[in-house]
């Protein structure tokens, strides 16, 4: 699943008020503790922070 920073934001903003569920765009999850919340978080922002890999096409041609 890609995050974005909004899940993110979600995340952190219901562990800094306390709650333990989280609304994202179309649906909400519930979690069992303040602590499983934190470890989401921190998924999510190694998941963020993670170098994008990129693809290079190479294309060579012999001019006889």
């Amino acid at each position: 699943m890609a995050f974005t920073q909004a899940d993110l934001d979600a995340i952190n903003q219901a562990i800094a008020s306390g709650e333990k569920t989280v609304q994202f765009s179309d649906r909400s999850t519930t979690y069992r503790s303040i602590e499983e919340l934190i470890a989401a978080a921190k998924i999510i922002a190694d998941q963020l922070a993670a170098p994008r890999s990129k693809q290079i096409l190479a294309y060579s041609e012999k001019g006889f």
